[in-house]
């Protein structure tokens, strides 16, 4: 005898894409007493699903047994009164108050990235005012380069021995003494 329907039917089944009357299909053919040698492997199977969606019924006072050890006051009786639940009435600004929170620490996430990102940005741009691409020497004559760069040097020196010289100066004409009056340190 040809079994390709019930062998299709087990391909369907082990993908899952059997409807109810097919699955109700396989469990009558495998309940048989003859089923083919090579497919005897799978009876088992739906044996045993027909044998504990029969065994396993709950039995009459199931809910009282339950409800009794959980002590719900109304049902030691038989009496089915159900048990009061009071209702908290959400509104629609706590309901988005969570979503608010979460927008407002993205947006100061968001705020704080920038912030930092343009001060990074401000400190690296100094840096990078120097275009050694396009630098090219002024002087042919080395010796020549030397003198001018001699000379810038010491003007920087006396500018310095400059200032230096009129800090001390100021700090030398200035009355200790009306210092320490004003300040009250002795």
């Amino acid at each position: 005898m040809d079994y390709k329907y019930i062998e299709q039917l087990l391909d369907k089944y082990w993908q899952c894409e059997t409807s109810q009357a097919e699955e109700l299909i396989l469990r009558v053919f495998f309940s048989q007493e003859c089923v083919p040698v090579e497919l005897s492997q799978y009876q088992s199977l739906f044996k045993y699903e027909k044998e504990s969606s029969e065994n396993q019924t709950l039995g009459e006072d199931f809910d009282k047994k339950i409800l009794q050890r959980l002590n719900v006051e109304g049902y030691g009786n038989g009496n089915k009164e159900q048990k009061r639940v009071k209702i908290k009435v959400v509104s629609l600004r706590d309901r988005m108050m969570p979503l608010l929170k979460a927008v407002a620490v993205v947006a100061v996430i968001v705020v704080l990235s920038n912030a930092a990102q343009f001060h990074f940005q401000n400190t690296d741009s100094h840096s990078e005012d120097i275009n050694y691409a396009n630098y090219q020497d002024t002087y042919s004559d080395p010796s020549v380069a030397y003198d001018k760069v001699e000379s810038a040097l010491l003007l920087i020196s006396e500018g310095i021995s400059k200032t230096k010289v009129s800090v001390v100066d100021t700090l030398a004409s200035v009355d200790i003494s009306k210092v320490n009056d004003s300040t009250g340190i002795e």
